[in-house]
């Protein structure tokens, strides 16, 4: 039975896993979107997430806290430098999961995990903030006003 055992062991030991899940939020971190098993994608999840509210609070303190976790200097530096400001107004989840198709080899659930805020196609603010130049057409004015409407734009002037 599994009273009371809140982690997923995902079969490895405790520095293995904890190995893992580091260099994955690394990997999440810079690159915004990695793919991965849905059970490693859960997992991390559940890593990465109080690392990025730390992230928020940019003092010392919090680094080292972050660093400790992630054991790499350049995750840390982007974590504060790039994901930290755009993260700033969302209260919590700032990881979406999106299921993929299994795998050829062994049939395993995939996943891609992501950066919610970076992701362009879902987000409302890139949308409503750019606008967009709408063209409307009429059904009947398109061929009309694509021919000369006078002679004299069919002359040319000679001077």
């Amino acid at each position: 039975m599994r009273h009371g055992n809140k982690n997923n062991n995902l079969s490895r030991t405790k520095a293995h896993r904890e190995a893992l899940l580091s260099n994955m939020a690394c990997s999440l971190i810079e690159h915004k979107r990695i793919n991965t098993t849905l059970a490693k994608a859960k997992a991390l999840r559940i890593f990465v997430e109080p690392l990025l509210t730390k992230g928020k609070a940019d003092n010392t303190h919090s680094r080292r806290v972050v660093f400790s976790y992630l054991q790499n200097k350049e995750a840390v530096a982007a974590l504060f430098r790039d994901v930290a400001p755009k993260i700033a107004g969302r209260p919590g989840g700032y990881t979406r999961i999106i299921k993929m198709a299994p795998r050829l080899g062994d049939a395993s659930e995939m996943a891609m995990i992501e950066l919610v805020d970076f992701n362009t196609l879902y987000s409302t603010k890139e949308k409503a903030g750019a606008e967009v130049k709408k063209t409307r057409r009429s059904r009947s004015g398109g061929a009309k006003k694509a021919a000369p409407a006078t002679d004299e734009a069919a002359e040319p002037k000679s001077e």
